[in-house]
C-alpha cells in the first residue's frame, strides 16, 4: 500500500499548506515545529478537512481529488487516526472503548476483534477495567488498538507518544511495528521529537511554514542536513558563517575560516573553490572536551578555549566555551564531574572534520 498526496490548501493570508510526497509501507515521519502544517496534513488525509487542489490517493483508491470532484467522506476512507489526547470514553470499558470503532458488525465479531487487537497490542487483560483505572501507557495501547481494529488503509498518528517515556515509548512502537509487518500499511506519524524521528522512522518528510523542505531517510535529512533550517531542527546547536580558506583534494577536505575570528577549521570537501561563502553546523554532542592538548589523534581541529558557564540539562551538561567564536558542548555529567568542569576552567576543544556539516542558508 502506498499513499501518493499532492496537494494545496491556503489557511490564511500568509499560510499556505503546499505538500507533494509518496509515502511506502511503514512509519513515515512528519518533522517540523509547531505550526508547521503537520497535523493539517494529516486532517486532509483523514478527510476532516479539504484541500483547496490536488490528490490523495492509496494506491489505485482515490480519497481525494479536486479536478474529478472526489472527497470521500471519514466513514469511507478507510483511515485509522490517533490524536494526542486519545479520546478514551472514560465510561465505557476498554473492551467497550476498541469495539466502538465496530458498532455496525454482529456483537460476536466485535468481541472477537477487540480481544485479537488488544493481545497484539499487550493490554488484553485489561478489557473490563475503565480508562481510568489504566497507566497512560496502557491508555495509548488501547486508543492504538482501537484505531488498527478497524483494519484501516493507512494510519495517522498525532504525536501519539509525547508523554511516555522512553521505554514505554519504545515497547509500544516495536508492537506496532510488529503489527504492521503482517498488514503492510502507511503509517504517517507526526513529531517534533528529533529522538522519535529518529527511533521511529523509516522515512522522514520535514515541513517548515506549510512547504516540505527535505524528505529521505531519517540519517539522510537529520543526521547531514544541507540546509540551516533543518541544522536548526535537527539539533546542531553550532552555526557559523565561513569562507574557503583552502582547498586539499588529495585529503578530500578543506579549510573555512569561521568569520568573526582567527580559527579556522577543517571541513569535507565540496564542489565549490576559495572565497566561497558557507555556513557550518556543528552538533555540541559532537564536540569533545580534553584539559590538556591532545596528541597523536584522528581529528583535525584542536584548538584552545575556556568554559564561561556550564549548565545542567535533564542527564547531560552544556558547556559554553570561548574559543574565537562562542562553542555549546554537550557531554556526559560524569566527565564533567571527572574533569573538574567549571566556568573560567581552560579546555581545549576536539572536532573531528566529518562532525563539521556544510548546510545553505
Amino acid at each position: 500500500m502506498t499513499l501518493e498526496v499532492d496537494i494545496r490548501r491556503q489557511l490564511s493570508p500568509s499560510f499556505v499548506l503546499e505538500a507533494n510526497f509518496t509515502a511506502s509501507e511503514g512509519i513515515t515521519i512528519l518533522f517540523g515545529r509547531s505550526g508547521s502544517g503537520k497535523t493539517t496534513l494529516l486532517n486532509c488525509f483523514a478527510g476532516l478537512m479539504r484541500p483547496d487542489a490536488g490528490r490523495i490517493a492509496l494506491d489505485a483508491r482515490v480519497l481525494f481529488d479536486a479536478a474529478a470532484k472526489i472527497d470521500l467522506p471519514p466513514s469511507h476512507r478507510s483511515v485509522g487516526f490517533l490524536f494526542q489526547d486519545l479520546a478514551l470514553f472514560p465510561h465505557l470499558t476498554i473492551a467497550q472503548n476498541v469495539e466502538y470503532g465496530l458498532s455496525k458488525r454482529p456483537a460476536n465479531i466485535r468481541r472477537e476483534r477487540a480481544a485479537a487487537i488488544l493481545d497484539a497490542m499487550r493490554v488484553g487483560s485489561l478489557a473490563k477495567r475503565k480508562p481510568g483505572e489504566i497507566s497512560g501507557g496502557e491508555k495509548q495501547r488501547v486508543a492504538l488498538a482501537r484505531s488498527l481494529v478497524t483494519d484501516p488503509a493507512m494510519l495517522l498518528l498525532d504525536e501519539p507518544l509525547a508523554a511516555l517515556d522512553a521505554i514505554t515509548k519504545s515497547s509500544i512502537i516495536a508492537d506496532l511495528r510488529a503489527w504492521n509487518e503482517a498488514h503492510g500499511i502507511p503509517i504517517i506519524y507526526v513529531t517534533h521529537s528529533l529522538e522519535e524521528a529518529f527511533a521511529v522512522g523509516e522515512a522522514v518528510v520535514v515541513l517548515e511554514a506549510g512547504k516540505i523542505i527535505a524528505s529521505g531517510s531519517p540519517m539522510e535529512v537529520l543526521d547531514a542536513p544541507r540546509q540551516e533550517t533543518i541544522a536548526q531542527l535537527a539539533g546542531f546547536e553550532n552555526l557559523f558563517d565561513a569562507t574557503v580558506a583552502s582547498l586539499h583534494e588529495d585529503r578530500g577536505t578543506m579549510v573555512c575560516a569561521l568569520s568573526g575570528s582567527a580559527l579556522e577549521l577543517e571541513v569535507p570537501l565540496t564542489h565549490t573553490g576559495p572565497g566561497a561563502r558557507l555556513r557550518v553546523a556543528i552538533r555540541a554532542g559532537d564536540i569533545m572536551i580534553a584539559r590538556s592538548r591532545p596528541h597523536e589523534i584522528s581529528a583535525r581541529n584542536v584548538f584552545a578555549g575556556s568554559i564561561t558557564s556550564i549548565r545542567t540539562e535533564e542527564h547531560s551538561a552544556i558547556a559554553v566555551v570561548e574559543a574565537g567564536r562562542t562553542f555549546e558542548v554537550r557531554l556526559t555529567l560524569g566527565s564533567r564531574e571527572d574533569l573538574h568542569l567549571q566556568p573560567g576552567t581552560q579546555v581545549w576543544l576536539v572536532i573531528k572534520t566529518y562532525s563539521c556539516h556544510l548546510v545553505a542558508g
